[in-house]
């Protein structure tokens, strides 16, 4: 089992005293190892967010979501201008993707401080996400979200919340402005990197969406624990 003391809010580390999570991501030896092979993949990663996002999708895989070599985490807590999206190889652990991300213009400005589940927010959604077919919109090359955890993210399809590529989303953009251009809501991508990294990602893999939130930290059924039964927001 992997110690967790406490998590990172913002550049600052919060004891997290009254979080309780199962550490299914990491417990016995062979997930122990697991996670020091996929830190040292993405050694810039917060490892409390990788063990985060380890614990939800093992409770996901767990409560009846379908098991796949590929998951993705992405931290909000850094700023928009810094890689903030990991897209992980769980059968070789490898690091196949880490790149920028754009949040919702709800959100905030150079970094996201603000989510929401809620039609005309513009704001991004926290939590687990199950990914969906794609399809080509008014954003080009797109990938539909399926919300995983109720009153969190469970409307991102109705919002049409979905990952797309975006010409606000790349390293030029960032030195002019200071930040990544924001969406209405979507992780919008680099179009160099959109659809080959969608196309990975696409058919039923799973999505971990971070930010030190504390009343999502403390009241996700995928992070507080899981016993087998089903979880998942229909």
């Amino acid at each position: 089992m992997v110690p967790r003391t406490g998590f990172r809010l913002g550049s600052f580390w919060v004891v997290a005293v009254c979080l309780t999570i199962s550490l299914a991501g990491a417990d016995g030896p062979e997930g122990l190892s697991s996670f020091r092979q996929l830190q040292a993949e993405a050694p810039d990663l917060n490892p409390v967010v990788l063990e985060l996002a380890l614990d939800a999708a093992e409770c996901a895989w767990k409560g009846g979501e379908r098991r796949h070599d590929i998951l993705s985490v992405i931290d909000y807590s850094l700023p928009s201008v810094a890689p903030r999206l990991w897209v992980f190889n769980m059968g070789s652990k490898t690091l196949i993707y880490k790149e920028l991300v754009a949040h919702g213009v709800g959100s905030g400005e150079f970094s996201a401080t603000q989510f929401s589940n809620q039609h005309g927010t513009k704001q991004s959604s926290l939590g687990l996400f199950r990914t969906g077919t794609t399809y080509f919109g008014q954003n080009g090359y797109s990938l539909k979200l399926h919300g995983l955890e109720r009153g969190v993210n469970h409307k991102a399809l109705d919002r049409t919340i979905v990952i797309h590529g975006a010409w606000y989303v790349n390293e030029d953009f960032g030195k002019k402005y200071g930040r990544m251009g924001r969406s209405w809501g979507c992780p919008a991508l680099d179009p160099k990197v959109a659809k080959s990294l969608i196309d990975t990602i696409k058919d039923g893999t799973l999505l971990f969406v971070y930010y030190p939130d504390l009343d999502w930290l403390n009241s996700s059924e995928f992070l507080r624990g899981c016993d087998g039964d089903s979880l998942t927001a229909q």
